[in-house]
């Protein structure tokens, strides 16, 4: 395993993209966790549930964290796709793109809601909505 993605199964967007990964990762190189999950905070005691949901998290197979379009980034190399996303790690672009993922984190509930015409707010029990919002 190279990498365990945590993720929030609330989201459609993120659940539509884990689904992508998961059917792209022949080789099993990658975990998910759903931080919605009732038992999150039992196996995973070290993460910060709400930053989490803040910002896309990872854990390398050797322990070490690494956060937002990093995950992502990494995610896809791994199962061999979408490799022009290395462009979004270039030193001068990373700047942009890491500012342009934060907003959309912030507000990846709402923009799900539009682009799948899912209200995710009325989702029960997402604590994602009361967190942003």
């Amino acid at each position: 395993m190279v990498l365990t993605i945590f993720y929030d199964g609330f989201c459609p967007l993120c659940s539509a993209e884990i689904n992508q990964l998961k059917a792209f990762d022949s080789e099993n190189q990658l975990a998910f966790q759903d931080i919605q999950a009732v038992d999150f905070l039992q196996r995973y005691p070290y993460i910060d549930k709400l930053e989490v949901n803040r910002v896309l998290h990872g854990q390398l197979s050797n322990g070490e964290m690494i956060y937002g379009l990093d995950v992502t980034c990494l995610a896809w190399k791994t199962v061999g796709r979408h490799r022009w996303l290395s462009i979004l790690r270039w030193p001068v672009i990373r700047w942009f793109s890491d500012h342009v993922y934060t907003y959309f984190a912030r507000h990846r509930n709402r923009i799900s809601s539009l682009l799948m015409s899912k209200s995710v707010n009325k989702v029960e029990g997402c604590t994602r909505c009361k967190i942003s919002d």
